[in-house]
């Protein structure tokens, strides 16, 4: 299959793995009420393979949201509650001495949270640099070293962390290379008025409703792998290139301190594979990289001085050089 042509064998494929992701979204939805786009965002996010940042206040469902994910995608799922005194081995897992019943001492090793499929990192720039970068490694490289020794992640494996946008009093800022790891930044906002209303007559009732397993680990990684086979013509790509250059410091100087790298690109790419496949279509289109620009692009710009003094956000920016494709 070359990169602008489609098989029909592969149309069929494309057609069932839509049917699967509908129902995922389904069932998601029996749970998580009025957060349509931030579903949609994260789905996009697993189905290309990679980490999410989730940004809101305390009290939207992001852990409900994660751990209703673990029970549809069939997943492995662990919870790290980052806190400041949370040190590298409490993520990873450390050795300890073991004696047995002969006598014999051994040194074995005890897997930390991180070895699971899913991992939710709440507020995850509350725990230190140290801490952090250990989670790095993990995000980037599916493996982690310890006591001189590299164990395996399980596979798939994503990490969903979320941040407060409010309370920074006691926090670390993530730096850019751990950013620049995450697919996507998530900004969970308020549910409107109906979705809220739903929510009341919904969960405080005797009965709340639940979520069913629709696939399993082996299942995503298929559906991940079909991604990377979606054709994308030249179009797109020339778009995705445009949109990312032009929001780098030489393409607007008095603006942007630092832009996107080339992961931004590659990540855009992907993600507008996956938005096709949810939606059930063929190909990507410039309409896909217009909506995606500013989930995987905000959180890997600063803007200068001068443009905040302005009143300028990164996502004004960024939807502003998008409109122009």
């Amino acid at each position: 299959m070359t990169e602008n042509e489609t098989t029909p064998s592969a149309v069929v494929e494309m057609e069932t793995a839509a049917n699967s992701t509908q129902k995922i979204i389904t069932e998601i939805k029996k749970v998580i009420y009025g957060q349509d786009d931030i579903i949609h965002q994260v789905m996009v996010t697993l189905l290309s393979g990679g980490h999410g940042l989730l940004v809101g206040v305390p009290g939207l469902a992001k852990t409900l949201l994660v751990e209703t994910l673990a029970t549809v995608l069939g997943l492995d799922e662990r919870r790290i509650q980052f806190t400041p005194d949370l040190l590298p081995t409490d993520i990873l897992g450390s050795e300890i001495l073991e004696e047995d019943a002969h006598g014999k001492r051994a040194f074995k090793f005890v897997e930390g949270p991180v070895f699971c499929q899913l991992l939710m990192a709440d507020e995850i720039n509350r725990a230190s640099p140290r801490t952090q970068s250990a989670l790095l490694q993990a995000m980037q490289e599916h493996h982690v070293t310890t006591a001189g020794s590299t164990r395996a992640l399980p596979s798939p494996f994503h990490v969903l962390a979320t941040q407060n946008p409010i309370e920074q009093e006691g926090t670390y800022p993530l730096p850019e290379a751990q950013l620049d790891r995450f697919f996507m930044q998530i900004n969970v906002d308020y549910p409107d008025l109906e979705s809220e209303r739903e929510i009341l007559i919904n969960t405080t009732g005797q009965e709340v409703a639940s979520a069913n397993k629709v696939i399993d680990g082996v299942e995503l990684i298929k559906l991940q792998k079909l991604v990377r086979q979606i054709p994308v013509g030249k179009k797109v790509v020339d778009a995705i290139l445009h949109l990312v250059r032009s929001l780098r410091p030489d393409g607007e100087q008095d603006k942007i301190v630092w832009g996107p790298g080339p992961r931004a690109a590659q990540f855009l790419m992907l993600g507008c594979r996956a938005q096709t496949l949810l939606q059930g279509r063929l190909a990507p289109s410039v309409d896909d990289v217009i909506s995606l620009s500013a989930p995987i692009l905000r959180h890997r710009m600063s803007l200068s001085f001068k443009a905040r003094a302005e009143g300028l956000t990164i996502d004004t920016l960024i939807r502003d050089v998008a409109e122009k494709l």
